[in-house]
């Protein structure tokens, strides 16, 4: 759509405000220290474990693959919203264009819907390893885990236009204070000057199938592989499943818990406040604890961490 044609469909709003938090100079100050130190802490946790996947040829398996594939995505995910929310903390007018609004709201919730993806695969990973055991390298080539993990990032891109299209076209006459940090479904629907029932329906109903249907998948696996566990004869065996499977189990319920609180309905009316919050806790905190959950649970990661770091240290001293 050209600029001159969403101006008239879009009444005079070109651009959008970022609300964000409110409070004083100071407030904002400690907010922005807090938040990029959890930002970069975010970015070193999961180009750790991108860079010990990579230079352990031990963990050159799917498994870790798909964990290295999923740190990535989950750096690119939070560099969507964090950096803008940053200097939004020192800016007085807080201002996002339409057009840069939009593209955030379509690489961030693309992301999340590939998120969704990467847990579903490495579920099913998971499932195959331990249920069928015999089978499992016929079943999960590298060949075939790379074409699962391209499958992930392409689907997941291509599920949210559909969303981001339909609200882009809703009519926002002179409305255009956000009261988020991000540029998220529910409020920018709430800020349409027209009523938008089709929209609102079609967005509940996607978030809906796609959050319930992906989670249904993983519990279903995880579901298998408990029970496969348990008739393990070997205690050291159970343990180590177990480990694996707990540390993957506790990245799913920090992430589905979060958003099913906020995306099964765009606009359930939930206070400005609590949004955030949950937001927050979804899009900067949940990646903030996956390195740390991956890599304090499992035992081959830890090992290939302590190598990394000991090259790191010999490099130095070269």
């Amino acid at each position: 759509m050209k600029n001159s044609d969403r101006n008239n469909h879009s009444g005079s709003v070109n651009e959008f405000v970022l609300l964000g938090f409110p409070g004083s100079w100071e407030i904002q100050i400690f907010l922005f220290s807090l938040f990029s130190v959890t930002y970069i802490l975010t970015l070193i946790g999961n180009m750790s474990i991108i860079c010990a996947v990579s230079l352990d040829q031990r963990l050159h398996t799917p498994m870790y693959i798909l964990l290295a594939n999923f740190s990535f995505l989950e750096i690119w995910y939070v560099t969507s919203t964090v950096p803008n929310m940053l200097a939004n903390f020192l800016s007085d007018n807080k201002i996002i264009s339409f057009t840069g609004c939009f593209l955030q709201f379509y690489f961030f919730f693309s992301m999340g819907t590939t998120e969704t993806f990467f847990l579903s695969a490495m579920a099913y990973d998971r499932y195959l390893a331990i249920c069928h055991p015999l089978y499992y390298s016929t079943l999960m080539t590298l060949q075939k885990c790379l074409r699962m993990a391209a499958c992930c990032w392409v689907c997941g891109f291509l599920c949210y236009l559909l969303p981001v299209y339909l609200i882009s076209q809703l009519p926002f006459c002179n409305r255009n204070a956000i009261d988020h940090f991000i540029c998220d479904p529910g409020p920018l629907i709430g800020l349409s000057c027209a009523p938008a029932p089709i929209t609102e329906i079609t967005c509940a109903v996607f978030n809906s199938v796609l959050i319930f249907s992906t989670f249904l998948f993983i519990t279903s696996s995880y579901t298998l592989v408990l029970k496969a566990v348990l008739k393990v004869p070997s205690a050291e065996g159970r343990h180590k499943a177990f480990s694996t499977c707990g540390s993957h189990l506790a990245v799913v319920s920090l992430f589905y818990g979060s958003i099913m609180v906020m995306y099964v309905s765009p606009t359930s009316g939930n206070p400005a406040g609590i949004q955030k919050i949950v937001t927050l806790f979804y899009s900067v905190l949940t990646p903030l604890f996956n390195p740390l959950i991956y890599s304090l649970r499992n035992k081959e990661m830890k090992k290939a961490l302590k190598k990394v770091l000991r090259s790191l240290k010999f490099d130095q001293y070269m």
